[in-house]
């Protein structure tokens, strides 16, 4: 495997479901040529390419079980070592403990890096029902959407690759909400507290525009990577 890229900057987005960190990944990537890494993303990828890492990935999916910390970060490690992500990454969806944190950390000294900013996306979690049973996405190229905060110029139509094909996810209703916020609040919500400890903690109002929240992001961006 080749080296890692050195002295990349490295970028975390944090916040429970429907806070937007899709959304503002993709805006990240788009003005400072970084590229988002997610979890599920990451996986796919390496199981289609067959990597050793890929092929351990796709035996524990296909027993139904969740893949374990160690192969995750090993898929990572054969990431960021790819050219594009010399630029720097977004990391979206890892990690989501404290233990992956760690794990990453050490991952990172390997490589000369480190996290430069963990940014917080922070909300109102009475707003999140109406937030996450709202949202849908292009099936062609992923662009998000609202049926309140963010419509397509024409309806049913991507502005973003002009596709039609727009989805829901099943569990974007107000049933699931609650639960998934729970379980954000006890396992990743402990994550703020570990970047505060570091000093790496970034806090942004995800509850202000889409336009406003990516103006306070890019702020922290230039700062973080300067």
């Amino acid at each position: 495997m080749s080296a890692a890229n050195e002295n990349a900057p490295v970028l975390i987005l944090l916040g429970p479901p429907g806070a937007g960190k899709g959304t503002q990944a993709r805006k990240l990537e788009e003005k400072f040529g970084l590229v988002q890494l997610s979890t599920g993303d990451l996986l796919r990828a390496a199981v289609a390419a067959g990597t050793d890492a890929g092929k351990a990935a796709k035996a524990v999916m296909e027993a139904g079980e969740l893949v374990s910390d160690d192969i995750v970060i090993a898929i990572l490690r054969d990431r960021l070592a790819d050219p594009d992500c010399a630029r720097g990454v977004i990391l979206d969806g890892f990690p989501r403990t404290t233990v992956q944190a760690e794990a990453l950390d050490a991952l990172l000294a390997e490589n000369g890096q480190k996290i430069n900013a963990a940014i917080s996306l922070e909300v109102d979690d009475a707003a999140m029902v109406s937030r996450i049973s709202g949202r849908y996405t292009c099936g062609k190229c992923g662009e998000g959407y609202h049926d309140e905060f963010k419509q397509p110029a024409k309806d049913g139509v991507c502005d973003k690759c002009g596709g039609t094909d727009m989805k829901r996810r099943a569990d974007d209703n107000a049933e699931t909400v609650g639960s998934r916020l729970v379980a954000y609040h006890a396992q990743t919500a402990p994550l703020i507290a570990y970047y505060k400890g570091k000093g790496s903690l970034k806090t942004v109002n995800a509850m202000l525009g889409i336009d406003e929240i990516a103006g306070n992001l890019n702020a922290i961006v230039e700062d973080a990577i300067a």
